[in-house]
């Protein structure tokens, strides 16, 4: 078993071990609003569920060199965002709006997306995406990095809205052959749903 001290290491090598083994990973496709009107999205595969109780779930958006990302400035501005779960349709417009924007320039505009009016914020979401769910910030923590300079906000938000698409639902499940989802490995590699198994959980 090879061992390995992060702190000995850099932030790039010790990213590549975090990839590389905590796989595979949703991607959260986010949606934000500037205050000056900008819809922004982009692909967040640092991702997971907080509670149900009442449902939250939680995007980690590195910060460049101490400054927060649009997401993250945007979602503190507006308190909202829309998180979308990304699926074979349009991951090819997710890997897309990756690209490195000015804040006036719109990731939406530039794939080609259509946005929907959500129904409880003021950002609008994604026409294209099965599922989407609109998200009150609950909570920002910076973390990482310095205080002066933290190297990632943690957007914690609360679930105010569900929209999803009804061919998905049976019996309140989501079926996930449906869905299509598409997960996030390490570099330049995705992952399909691929084959399903059930084991029995102890009582």
């Amino acid at each position: 078993m090879l061992g390995i001290d992060p702190s000995a290491q850099s932030e790039r090598e010790n990213y590549k071990l975090l990839i590389g083994s905590i796989i595979p990973r949703p991607i959260a496709f986010v949606s934000t609003l500037s205050t000056e009107g900008v819809l922004n999205a982009a692909p967040f595969s640092y991702f997971t569920i907080v509670t149900a109780d009442p449902p939250m779930v939680a995007v980690s958006v590195q910060r460049k060199q101490g400054v927060r990302k649009d997401t993250s400035r945007n979602a503190v501005d507006t308190g909202a965002f829309v998180v979308h779960i990304s699926d074979e349709s349009y991951i090819d417009q997710i890997n897309q709006s990756a690209a490195a924007l000015p804040p006036e320039e719109s990731e939406v505009t530039l794939t080609g997306l259509t946005p929907v009016p959500s129904s409880h914020i003021v950002v609008p979401g994604i026409a294209e995406a099965s599922i989407r769910m609109e998200c009150v910030l609950e909570q920002v923590i910076p973390l990482g990095g310095t205080l002066d300079a933290p190297a990632a906000d943690l957007l914690i938000g609360r679930v105010v809205y569900f929209h999803i698409d009804e061919n998905l639902v049976d019996k309140g499940r989501i079926d996930p052959i449906k869905l299509k989802p598409v997960s996030r490995l390490a570099g330049n590699a995705y992952a399909k749903l691929g084959e399903l198994f059930e084991i029995d959980r102890p009582v």
